[in-house]
């Protein structure tokens, strides 16, 4: 049995929904994710909801108000990172939002990254076997599992 962290992941999309909203997570070298390009998100807080934890942390991240969230799936990984933790996260793509975002956090700087370009930024080799499901036009939820051992993805699959 394992008891996963939840975790929340946010893919802001720009107005004329051709451009991504993400962080470069350049400026903690001891980050795991250091060097890679993420959705704005992150851990649930005791009392939240997915919800509430995932517009909390786009705004903590951007200053950006996110009112409408598109549930695109769930991914599971286990034994992640050099604690071997469990993570579910929820997934949500934003159409919409208000503000204008500033240039980042004490974790990185922020950039509107081409969505038909972000196969060339630095990121965990395995998310690019589930982003193209955020951005599709099908409508049903995806829900991966994706074990790791350590920084190493071991397998993937999905149900839609």
């Amino acid at each position: 049995m394992i008891a996963p962290v939840l975790q929340t992941a946010v893919y802001v999309r720009s107005p004329d929904r051709t451009q991504v909203l993400l962080i470069h997570r350049n400026k903690r070298p001891q980050d795991v994710h250091h060097g890679k390009y993420l959705s704005l998100g992150g851990h649930v807080e005791p009392g939240e909801d997915v919800l509430t934890g995932a517009r909390r942390e786009v705004y903590e991240e951007s200053g950006l108000v996110t009112a409408d969230l598109a549930l695109r799936g769930t991914m599971l990984w286990t034994g992640f990172g050099p604690r071997r933790l469990d993570l579910l996260c929820f997934v949500f793509r934003a159409d919409s939002f208000d503000g204008t975002p500033h240039l980042g956090n004490h974790e990185g700087t922020l950039e509107w990254v081409p969505i038909n370009d972000m196969h060339s930024r630095p990121m965990w080799d395995s998310d690019h076997l589930w982003l193209p499901m955020v951005f599709d036009a099908d409508p049903r939820p995806f829900h991966g599992v994706m074990p790791y051992d350590g920084d190493r993805m071991l397998d993937w699959s999905y149900q839609r």
